[in-house]
């Protein structure tokens, strides 16, 4: 008789919300472990398709970031004001080619230490169970659709 059991009150425990909290707590310790550098979680997200599609457009670079061209345009301003990236338009109204500067690679080499430290935090050995288990999960789901 667990269904008289349960309090009628008690809020349904959903997957979706459960993975928005932890995304959550996931995206702030990834923002204060970046914020040394320089980088947002966005920033970074747009470093790394630039560093993976080098000579890349900013059609692509928005499509791939689920942004604006606009608001692509308006970041990498930012990250060549920041030395981080690259123009290599030849002339005026030639289609863009964006890649990333030594300093960029630098960077992002940097900022997935830290990743990989808010990594170890939140889902390794020394992590709360759950989460471990969280972390595995996700990595298994990814490295069987490879």
């Amino acid at each position: 008789m667990a269904d008289e059991d349960a309090r009628p009150d008690a809020p349904v425990t959903s997957t979706s919300v459960l993975l928005l909290t932890l995304t959550r707590r996931i995206e702030s310790e990834l923002g204060e472990a970046l914020a040394g550098l320089g980088l947002t979680v966005g920033r970074l997200g747009m470093l790394g398709h630039i560093a993976g599609v080098p000579g890349i457009s900013f059609s692509d670079l928005a499509r791939m970031s689920r942004i604006t061209v606009q608001s692509a345009h308006t970041a990498v301003k930012a990250l060549k004001t920041a030395g981080l990236v690259q123009d290599d338009t030849a002339r005026a109204g030639a289609a863009s080619t964006i890649s990333l500067t030594d300093e960029g690679h630098r960077v992002l080499r940097e900022a997935m230490g830290a990743v990989s430290g808010v990594d170890e935090r939140l889902f390794g050995a020394e992590a709360d169970p759950a989460q471990r288990r969280i972390g595995e999960a996700v990595r298994s789901a990814f490295a069987a659709g490879r």
